[in-house]
């Protein structure tokens, strides 16, 4: 059979998606060479190898037309199908594409600029020849921090790597005058981890119910960021994590993750995971938004107010056995995330860093998200902007007034503080492992804390949780005068210190022995002692140890665990060095 093409159409043998290259360009080169993965707004380029005797390429003969497509029904109305001719230069505001001819190699290099508003995802890129169509291959389209034309554009390099390409962080935990870092592997570079990304958008409730309008509206870092916070969880639908607090049978104990990776990787085989807390929600969030490009902060709010009756107040109610009989609460920490993108539903003032947390709390619009708020209005308490800014303006700005339901109806009230909740509201330095202070970024100066502290000596061994905590309230009450007085007081208790040492230099494929060691401060044995170790290009993102398989700087991250102390944990970073070639 002789296919006989018209004289304009190019015989086309194969297609080469130059992805090491494109990949390197676009700060992509993490994923790997296996697929091509670009950033929207900047271009990338392809090389079309012609079959030998087609006949040579002329822009004013040619007859490209290139078809980009996402999503399971792709329309050109909802911007998922974009057709564009072949052109003497690209542009930098819309799909567009350019050649350059290399008669001597019989190829053409094309180059490809895509939108800046694109839908982020898979695409499949065709081309059109007089109406004979080649398939030349897949790609995937993630948002871009490093375009000024994209809604998620940082201009500071430092905060981009640190925001987007970072791999490994801190997470803020204990009370706000026992502040302790815990590290994380966020690990969003990992095997398998974008996939699982891209699934969590298409497992999301809305794009079950309108799969057109749903990758419509992936151009938007808004609507992203509130499908992740209600898919991060899994109370409305087939989320992420399962949020527990007391009873952990049946699951993983929040502290024992030490890593993002594991969970999505243990979700995408068999649905929701148990168990998470905030922190773990907040670092998934994290893991998910830098891997699809938005630059994104793991935040900690010490004093954390829960307003679950959104009266700005949190109102602590108790009977005159001084037992709580109220559902507002303040947490001693509470974690959310921050990201980075505009809000031209609120105006360029809004602009910059907007909070979102995926932790169940309180449904939004009838599902459990919550935000994006922009920080700008929290700070200034514009409550009627969206998303949730009530809520969060609360958890870092409520009232507390404390009562007491008497047995014959009466309700007094006897203290309260102005300035108890939201303080040392914490996240990673950039560039360091230092604590940052943002309070500022979130509510104006207020004066200290009104908070304070009893002495007493307490039995707790066999009481204290894993997470070392112990929160002491005292009541006085003097019924003849009326009159009555409250004081809290959150302890956390010390853990001790896992030493590690590398035994040699670490390099590429190469085995290399950790001695971790950790000294036992109570007055009894230990049983059933384990470390788990995990880190970025030292164990595949999954806690096992394997040789080292990429060279560069990374961290060690270890976790101990046995039947008196558990979810101790501790790093070491490491520099992984090049093996010697033949």
């Amino acid at each position: 059979t002789i296919t006989v093409c018209p004289q304009s159409i190019l015989e086309i043998e194969r297609c080469d998606l130059n992805i090491k290259n494109n990949n390197s360009s676009h700060h992509t080169d993490l994923n790997g060479e296996e697929r091509l993965i670009v950033r929207r707004g900047e271009p990338f380029n392809i090389i079309l190898h012609l079959k030998p005797g087609s006949k040579e390429f002329k822009l004013d003969e040619s007859s490209f037309t290139f078809i980009v497509e996402t999503g399971p029904l792709p329309r050109k109305e909802s911007d998922t199908q974009v057709s564009f001719n072949l052109c003497n230069s690209t542009v930098d505001t819309e799909w567009s594409a350019s050649a350059i001819n290399n008669p001597s190699e019989n190829t053409l290099c094309v180059y490809i600029n895509s939108s800046p508003n694109s839908p982020i995802g898979v695409y499949s890129l065709s081309l059109d020849q007089e109406g004979q169509k080649t398939h030349l291959g897949q790609f995937t389209l993630l948002f871009n921090a490093w375009c000024p034309r994209d809604a998620v554009y940082m201009h500071n390099e430092r905060k981009r790597k640190e925001y987007v390409l970072s791999q490994h962080g801190q997470i803020y935990k204990g009370t706000y005058k026992r502040i302790k870092g815990t590290p994380w592997n966020f690990g969003q570079f990992e095997s398998g981890i974008l996939d699982i990304c891209l699934k969590i958008l298409d497992e999301n409730p809305k794009f079950v119910s309108d799969a057109d309008k749903d990758c419509s509206a992936r151009r938007n870092p808004i609507y992203v960021t509130r499908v992740l916070s209600a898919m991060i969880n899994s109370n409305d639908d087939r989320g992420v994590l399962v949020g527990e607090w007391y009873d952990f049978s049946g699951g993983v104990h929040p502290g024992a993750w030490i890593g993002s990776g594991d969970i999505l990787h243990k979700w995408a085989e068999s649905g929701p995971v148990r168990y998470g807390q905030c922190w773990v929600f907040a670092a998934l969030a994290c893991t998910v938004s830098r891997a699809l490009g938005i630059p994104c902060r793991v935040v900690t709010n010490f004093r954390s107010a829960h307003d679950t009756d959104a009266n700005l107040v949190i109102e602590n109610l108790y009977n005159d056995n001084a037992e709580k009989i109220s559902s507002d609460s303040i947490w001693n920490f509470h974690v959310w995330v921050d990201s980075w993108m505009t809000r031209p539903d609120l105006g360029p003032e809004y602009d910059g860093w907007q909070t979102s947390d995926p932790t169940p709390q309180e449904p939004s619009d009838g599902v459990f998200c919550c935000g994006p708020a922009s920080l700008r209005a929290i700070k200034e308490g514009e409550l009627t902007k969206k998303y949730d800014t009530p809520f969060i303006f609360a958890e870092v700005n409520a009232d507390v007034v404390d009562m007491l339901h008497l047995s014959n109806g009466e309700v007094i009230r006897f203290s309260g503080s102005t300035k108890s909740v939201g303080c040392f509201i914490s996240t990673k330095a950039v560039g360091s492992d230092e604590r940052h202070d943002i309070t500022h970024q979130y509510k104006y100066p207020e004066g200290g804390a009104v908070l304070c502290g009893i002495g007493t000596h307490i039995t707790y061994c066999t009481l204290i949780t894993s997470d070392r905590l112990i929160q002491l309230s005292a009541f006085a009450f003097d019924k003849q005068t009326i009159d009555y007085s409250k004081t809290e007081k959150t302890i956390v208790l010390d853990e001790p210190d896992i030493d590690i040492k590398l035994m040699g230099d670490a390099t590429v494929n190469q085995p290399v022995t950790a001695n971790l060691t950790l000294l036992n401060p109570l007055p009894e044995q230990l049983q059933d002692c384990s470390f788990t170790i995990e880190g970025v290009g030292l164990t595949d993102g999954k806690p096992i140890t394997v040789n080292p398989s990429s060279s560069g700087s990374t961290v060690l991250l270890v976790n101990f665990d046995s039947n008196k102390l558990s979810n101790i944990k501790s790093f070491v970073n490491v520099v992984v060095k090049e093996g010697e070639t033949n």
